[in-house]
């Protein structure tokens, strides 16, 4: 026998069609296995990788709030030395409707020396107070449940004027906007003022631009003076602040 007499003859190994199939089974369950874990963690990572820019988001709505809650108090001390000039002059006494002296309706028919023609006057794009304001909380009505609208700060009893010439469609009261005044105007426009103290117009009746509407307020869900102020387009609601600008 040669090479030492070591056998060196071949041998052979058959393997199963069905052992092949749960060997190919197997195979392929690792593979899903791990192409699911893959994007599991690609997703965990892409998600903790957001952590820090939500962190600073947080931080900054915190200080917005914060600056919110300083000019709404800021605001009550003013309404209450207000008030205390209004008690000194005697004029604390609620006044009926009919007593309250509203200014006429100015700038309807123009605006900075051009006519208007009244498909542009029933626009909503006038400023809808008279006196200084500031806004304290801007438009974020994007996504269902958050705020559509600006809030502008104002001393309570102060002038609330129409947007833009149209038709009251509700004024009344609820307990979120408390009194308020609903118009609608020309291409698909709507305007609302929320939080009034009083009201001047009724439902149907036909208003124009700059004219008063009612008094601003504290009614409603909210915790200072101030005027909500919505518009919208064919029921979406839009920011505000691309139709309308403060008084500078």
């Amino acid at each position: 026998m040669p090479n030492g007499g070591r056998d060196l003859s071949t041998h052979s190994f058959e393997i199963s069609y069905r052992r092949l199939r749960i060997a190919g089974a197997i195979l392929a369950v690792a593979i899903v296995v791990f192409l699911v874990m893959a994007v599991s963690w690609a997703y965990v990572a892409s998600q903790a990788a957001r952590v820090p820019g939500l962190s600073a988001e947080v931080v900054r709505l915190e200080a917005e709030q914060e600056r919110v809650d300083q000019l709404a108090d800021a605001l009550r001390r003013l309404e209450a030395q207000y008030n205390q000039v209004r008690e000194m002059l005697g004029a604390s006494r609620p006044q009926e409707p009919g007593s309250i002296w509203l200014p006429p309706v100015t700038g309807s028919g123009s605006q900075e020396g051009t006519p208007v023609d009244s498909i542009q006057a029933s626009i909503p794009s006038a400023w809808p107070l008279t006196d200084q304001a500031f806004i304290t909380r801007e438009h974020l009505g994007e996504i269902p449940g958050d705020h559509p609208g600006i809030d502008i700060a104002v001393a309570e009893g102060s002038y609330i004027r129409a947007s833009g010439s149209g038709i009251v469609l509700h004024a009344g009261e609820d307990s979120i906007y408390g009194r308020y005044i609903r118009l609608r105007h020309a291409e698909g426009y709507e305007s609302l003022y929320g939080h009034a103290s009083q009201l001047f117009v009724e439902a149907d009746a036909r208003v124009e631009r700059h004219e008063v509407i009612a008094l601003s307020g504290n009614t409603g869900t909210s915790t200072a003076p101030h005027l909500h102020f919505e518009i919208r387009r064919d029921g979406a609601p839009i920011d505000p602040r691309t139709l309308v600008q403060p008084p500078r």
